[in-house]
């Protein structure tokens, strides 16, 4: 059974930073690219960013480009989100989700999800 739990989620100053962590059991982490994707209120789930099963490849959205960071353990089978500058349009329920093989910007390619995590920021 697959299972991806994140945490790490809460409230932040903007301009604050915060990282994500979603471990992994229930697969082979490694050949499986890793996505982050948040959902505000109101609003639709968004990709944030992804990262190759191998860790040497990922992208981001262009409104988080420079404040954003993934990174992975394939050992501890654990992603990371690393967020900076943190700015009140950051608030929503982030999520990590898995894909068997390539990274992809689309939620509807992904395998599994978490349960997501919330983050606030504050202005």
């Amino acid at each position: 059974q697959v299972q991806l739990v994140e945490s790490g989620g809460g409230l932040v100053q903007g301009g604050g930073s915060l990282r994500l962590s979603c471990a992994a059991s229930g697969l082979t982490f490694s050949m499986y690219a890793m996505g982050w994707f948040r959902q505000a209120p109101g609003k639709e789930r968004e990709f944030v960013g992804t990262i190759s099963g191998s860790g040497r490849s990922t992208e981001y959205t262009d409104s988080v480009k420079g404040r954003a960071t993934i990174s992975r353990d394939n050992a501890e089978k654990t992603v990371y989100l690393q967020m900076n500058r943190l700015k009140p349009e950051d608030t929503a329920v982030y999520y990590c989700a898995a894909r068997r093989g390539w990274s992809s910007s689309r939620a509807d390619e992904y395998n599994y999800w978490g349960q997501g995590t919330q983050v606030t920021v504050s202005a």
